[in-house]
C-alpha cells in the first residue's frame, strides 16, 4: 500500500470550509443584490435547499451505513456505487454548491451566487482531483470503470 492509500486523499482544506468562506465573502461584499420578488427568491432558495440537502444527506447516509468517514483525508475502505453515486461521483460537493446557492437566493445576495461555482472550482482542485487520484491508486480498475461510467458532477 502506498502512503497516500494508508492516509486517504491528500486534501488539506475541508471542502465545507471552502463553501462557508464563499458565503461569508459574498455576504460581506456590498452591492450585487438580487431584487426579484421575495416569493420567487424564497421558492428558488427552497428548491435549491431541498436538492442540496437531499444529495448531501443521501451521500452521508451511505457513508455512515458502510462505516466510512466522509472526511476526504481519511482512508476509504470501500467504494459506494448506489444512491446519488449512480448519477454523480461527487454528490456531497454538488450538494454543498446547491446549498450555497440557496443561501444566495434566500439572502438576495448575488455575490454568494457568483462565489458558489468559484468555491466548487477551488474544491475541484484541492479535493476532487486528489480524491480521484487516491481512489484510482487504491481501487484500480473498479474505480476507473466507475469513473468512465458516472460523471464527476452532472
Amino acid at each position: 500500500m502506498t502512503k497516500s492509500t494508508e492516509r486517504g486523499a491528500r486534501v488539506r482544506m475541508p471542502p465545507p470550509l471552502t463553501f462557508a468562506l464563499a458565503v461569508i465573502a459574498g455576504w460581506l461584499l456590498p452591492g450585487l443584490r438580487l431584487y426579484q420578488q421575495h416569493a420567487v427568491r424564497n421558492g428558488a432558495g427552497a428548491l435549491l435547499l431541498l436538492g442540496g440537502a437531499s444529495l448531501g444527506f443521501a451521500a452521508l447516509g451511505l457513508f455512515r451505513k458502510t462505516g466510512q468517514d466522509p472526511a476526504p483525508w481519511r482512508p476509504t475502505p470501500e467504494l459506494i456505487f448506489q444512491g446519488p453515486y449512480r448519477h454523480t461521483r461527487n454528490p456531497m460537493y454538488l450538494g454543498m454548491t446547491l446549498l450555497t446557492l440557496s443561501v444566495a437566493a434566500f439572502a438576495g445576495r448575488g455575490w454568494i451566487a457568483l462565489f458558489a461555482p468559484v468555491a466548487l472550482l477551488a474544491v475541484h482542485f484541492t479535493a476532487v482531483l486528489p480524491e480521484e487520484k487516491y481512489l484510482a491508486d487504491r481501487f484500480g480498475e473498479p474505480y476507473l470503470a466507475y469513473q468512465a461510467k458516472v460523471r464527476r458532477y452532472l
